[in-house]
């Protein structure tokens, strides 16, 4: 069956097409977005009517990859796709977030958008795809929707900004973020950057737009070819009355506004007398009133509540707090807080904190990336938790939300450019976010406490690193814009735009924009708001912690680092891992051993030196070439009549001959030596054709006062007794014991 397309080019000359009616017919939405390789099948269903008392958007937004879009099987004993990934979470994130707003606020039928990859170039990353099939789904479907959008990834890369650049010239770009936009306004951008600046990062915005207009117009003009899409449903949503409505504002409003001048601080006291107000008012009704507009009283006097908050804030340019457009909240902060954790930190900012701690593991610890297109090892680990109590609420406990990836993910991107790499850490590092308190910025509080519990654990950052969220209140003629936003000026306001990065730029930014019409002149005074409040909160950060510790605490386990040619990796294993366990029972330490090109990289994690010590010294056995003339310290493995077989280096075996034990004649060999025992011994000898080894002992022990070195017996003649060498003498004894010994141990003859 052949489909309808619309394709279109992306700057750099790459063909995107849109095609739609050939696949998931059925679905209210459906299309493909191919662009090379990679292909993204998104289809959109919406109930007809909204459920019973439903007044918001319940909207779902799904992505999943397939694993044979990749010619892969999933990980896993079943074998097949299960749980998504954080990775498939976050994609998820992005595309819901740039979809909500859109939606007619007096559309409430349930909503679930599905983009499913289905065939996966390797070197291109499908989430900067996501969001247009999602868009352009809804383009050619029947369902309300104030679109279409777009997003694009936008990378700097050698100083060229890229739009949605392949995979491999990833690790060259100096900033990466995904831009959502329509025609004539962003709605989202997220990303990380390695402190670029204000004006960079607006820049890549505008390139990112610029980009987006071409993909609205081609969604625009694809939905013009499908019918169904020219005539969107209708619907009722919302039971209103407009005369109630106005009562419960004539009723309520000047209190609440009131309530918002007077600058009340705690949120708890703010949200008491709220609901004394609401309360005072519902009094008035009669009862059949209060049966009859039970739902109608929460939506309305929500609607007073952000009216008035909103032009009090504009009016008077104070906060609901009491504070001012810029000012931030008091902060206190405390490292060192848990004395058993590798690195801990307490960070506060009004009614938000965070309790940090770091862990400092091994390459064993990193946590293994198996994505149907992202395959990877992560030493740095960033989670965030936002349990119940932390807004003084009941609520089961169940896992972790895509809110806590999120926010999690926003904060490891803020601080990963910062860790350092290479034999500077060695560790595999998991940072972990406990919000105790939360009155808005808790993703901003784990940035700033994750900084401070890193240098609390002695890793030794860059650059401290601090995080700000800013807000944006207006009515199209006058706006404001607010540093360090609470709870309430998320929830009332239009933007939520957290700004993260050093003393010198920005590392990682997230915005959201719940109004048309953002300019970019409002965007640059906001960031320029948010760099001075970053500068405020880093100093406060300093007041506690400047510097990360000079080393890591005692109880942290030491890890030392030794490049090996890659050859000896398997004999620093042994067969089926025998060395390597022995040496790792002997010392209770732990070999990490990984090959990376030409050699074999070997981490030993210790609890102290002594034990770090053994096994290097185990290790440089193992790896060294027997040398004419080196010492070594061997073990004995074997006896026999004429010497003893001693391993100077891991599987390799030299002859300790019974003449080169002692300077003394030795009867036997077990009257000095026995298996097991350890000694050192001289390499004196390698046969060139053999390659055996000979050793001597008795060359490192002291020659008895007196010792007169016998001559060896020359060839075809009889050495004089008096002046024999030792070989003569051996040779001697040898016979004299064939002849049943030494006389003068003899028993007399019978």
């Amino acid at each position: 069956m052949i489909g309808i397309t619309k394709t279109f080019t992306l700057p750099d000359g790459r063909e995107v097409s849109i095609e739609t009616g050939k696949l998931a017919k059925q679905a209210d939405g459906s299309v493909v977005v191919k662009l090379g390789d990679t292909m993204l099948l998104a289809t959109v269903v919406a109930m007809q009517e909204a459920k019973e008392n439903v007044d918001f958007m319940p909207l779902s937004v799904e992505y999943r990859e397939k694993y044979a879009a990749a010619g892969r099987f999933p990980g896993g004993f079943f074998k097949r796709e299960a749980r998504p990934s954080d990775y498939e979470v976050l994609i998820s994130r992005l595309v819901d977030r740039a979809l909500r707003p859109l939606f007619p606020d007096d559309f409430h039928a349930e909503v679930q958008v599905q983009v499913t990859l289905i065939s996966a170039d390797k070197n291109f990353l499908p989430d900067a795809l996501a969001c247009l099939a999602a868009s352009s789904a809804l383009a050619v479907s029947d369902i309300p929707f104030n679109g279409p959008i777009s997003e694009v990834r936008v990378a700097r890369i050698n100083g060229e900004f890229v739009v949605n650049p392949a995979l491999d010239v990833m690790p060259q770009s100096d900033i990466d973020i995904i831009v959502a936009a329509s025609m004539d306004n962003i709605v989202m951008v997220e990303g990380e950057m390695k402190e670029v600046s204000e004006d960079d990062m607006i820049e890549a915005i505008r390139v990112g737009h610029e980009a987006i207009k071409v993909q609205c117009t081609a969604q625009l003009e694809l939905a013009a070819m499908i019918e169904k899409s020219k005539t969107k449903r209708t619907y009722c949503h919302e039971n209103n009355d407009p005369d109630f409505k106005l009562r419960v504002h004539e009723a309520t409003y000047q209190q609440v506004y009131d309530m918002s001048k007077s600058g009340i601080a705690n949120k708890a006291e703010r949200k008491r007398i709220l609901g004394e107000i609401k309360d005072a008012f519902v009094a008035t009704l009669t009862d059949e009133e209060k049966a009859e507009k039970k739902a109608l009283i929460g939506r309305y006097y929500h609607d007073v509540e952000k009216e008035a908050i909103r032009n009090a804030t504009m009016d008077i340019r104070q906060r609901v707090d009491g504070r001012k457009l810029d000012e931030i909240r008091p902060i206190w902060s405390e490292i060192d807080y848990l004395p058993a954790a590798h690195g801990s930190a307490i960070f506060s900012r009004g009614e938000t904190q965070s309790l940090t701690t770091v862990t400092l593991g091994t390459k064993m610890d990193a946590q293994m990336i198996d994505g149907a297109v992202i395959e990877e090892k992560i030493n740095f680990i960033l989670h965030y938790n936002f349990p119940s109590f932390a807004t003084g609420e009941v609520k089961p406990i169940r896992s972790t939300g895509r809110r806590e990836i999120g926010h999690g993910n926003l904060a490891l991107r803020a601080l990963k450019t910062m860790i350092p790499q290479g034999p500077d850490n060695l560790y595999t590092i998991r940072v972990v976010s406990d919000i105790l308190e939360s009155n808005g910025s808790s993703s901003m509080a784990t940035v700033c406490a994750g900084t401070m519990a890193l240098m609390d654990a002695g890793v030794k950052i860059i650059k401290p690193v601090s995080g700000i969220a800013m807000g944006l209140i207006t009515d199209n003629k006058r706006y404001v814009v607010l540093s360090d936003i609470l709870g309430d000026e998320d929830h009332l306001g239009d933007m939520d735009f957290k700004v993260c990065g050093t003393r010198d730029g920005i590392t990682a930014c997230q915005m959201d924009i719940k109004v048309d019409g953002l300019s970019f002149v409002i965007l640059k005074e906001a960031l320029e708001q948010a760099r001075r409040g970053r500068m405020h909160i880093l100093g406060e950060m300093a007041k506690t912690i400047t510097e990360p510790r000079e080393d890591y605490k005692a109880f942290v386990p030491r890890i030392t680092q030794i490049k090996v040619p890659k050859e000896f990796i398997g004999a620093i294993i042994g067969p089926g891992g025998k060395v390597i366990q022995e040496m790792q029972r002997e010392t209770g330490t732990t070999i990490v051993i990984e090959e990376v090109g030409e050699f074999g990289v070997v981490d030993i994690v210790a609890d102290n030196l002594e034990a770090r010590d053994k096994v290097l010294d185990k290790i440089k056995r193992i790896v060294a070439i027997p040398e004419v003339g080196e010492i070594y310290k061997g073990k004995v493995k074997n006896i026999q009549s004429f010497g003893a077989f001693v391993e100077i280096i891991p599987n390799q075996d030299g002859l300790l001959h019974i003449s080169e034990i002692a300077w003394e004649r030795l009867e036997k060999v077990e009257d000095a030596l026995k298996v097991g025992d350890e000694v050192e011994v001289k390499l004196i000898e390698v046969d060139p054709k053999t390659g055996k080894l000979k050793l001597s002992r008795r060359v490192l022990l002291p020659k008895p006062e007196g010792y007169v070195e016998r001559k060896p017996e020359p060839r075809g003649g009889r050495p004089d007794r008096g002046d024999r060498g030792e070989r003569g003498g051996d040779r001697d004894r040898d016979r004299d014991r064939g002849r049943g010994g030494d006389r003068d141990h003899r028993g007399p003859r019978r």
